[in-house]
């Protein structure tokens, strides 16, 4: 069975600093048409820091949409058609003040495939060495260490709820224990 939607026409509804959003005009597979609107984003990087220890080099941060800090994975918006690898090395240095010897690509997020073109590259960075973070200037965030299996915990008792933190925990928990 054919399950392709063809789009038929574009319209710009929104056009922000990092992203914007289109409300198009789709072909149906039955030959009917739709709309779709999609929030269009240039994507993004985290990083699972793993020292020689066993701990995770996460951040809080306040997330201004749920009014709350959360706990993550050090992570950052991708520069339209910047490598991963290149955006994840920044991130981990700004954010953590961290240099990996070695990083190993975890694969890659769709977080939100109804109406977002956002994709999250995911990584482990290990053989850390540590100097001083780079934040932004409209950046706060305090840095923690967490054993890995503590925070596969937190992950499993709902204590995590951001998706690319959660994911890239368990593939790095799975890489290394499975």
């Amino acid at each position: 069975m054919n399950l392709t939607e063809k789009t038929i026409g574009t319209e710009k509804i929104f056009e922000g600093k990092i992203l914007s959003v289109t409300r198009d005009t789709v072909e149906l597979p039955n030959g009917s048409t739709a709309f779709r609107e999609v929030v269009h984003h240039s994507g993004g990087v985290c990083v699972v820091p793993l020292t020689d220890e066993g701990e995770i080099i996460m951040v809080k941060q306040f997330r201004y949409p749920f009014s709350q800090v959360l706990l993550e994975v050090p992570a950052g918006k991708r520069e339209k058609g910047e490598d991963p690898l290149v955006c994840g090395t920044r991130e981990l240095k700004e954010e953590c003040g961290a240099v990996a010897e070695k990083i190993i690509p975890l694969g890659k997020l769709y977080p939100t495939v109804a109406y977002d073109t956002e994709i999250i590259y995911m990584f482990l960075a290990t053989g850390l060495s540590f100097g001083e973070q780079k934040l932004d200037e409209d950046e706060f965030l305090d840095v923690v260490r967490i054993p890995l299996e503590d925070a596969v915990k937190m992950v499993m008792n709902d204590e995590i709820p951001d998706s690319k933190t959660q994911l890239a925990i368990l593939k790095t928990y799975n890489l290394l224990k499975g």
